[in-house]
């Protein structure tokens, strides 16, 4: 389960990106959560998903 401050969905995003999936896509369908209320989340602290970086920046 995805953490739920956008904080620490930042960090647990980005070390599961970095270190299990190929893209966002596969890493939401594999841990059930929904995709764009990650993007959603983690915009609203300023952040967004750089595909070729497969992390948020």
């Amino acid at each position: 389960m995805a953490p739920k401050d956008p904080v620490m969905l930042l960090s647990f995003m980005n070390l599961k990106l970095r270190d299990f999936y190929e893209d966002l896509d596969a890493c939401c369908a594999d841990l059930d959560c929904d995709r764009d209320e990650v993007v959603r989340k983690l915009a609203e602290i300023g952040y967004r998903y750089d595909e070729e970086r497969n992390q948020f920046v």
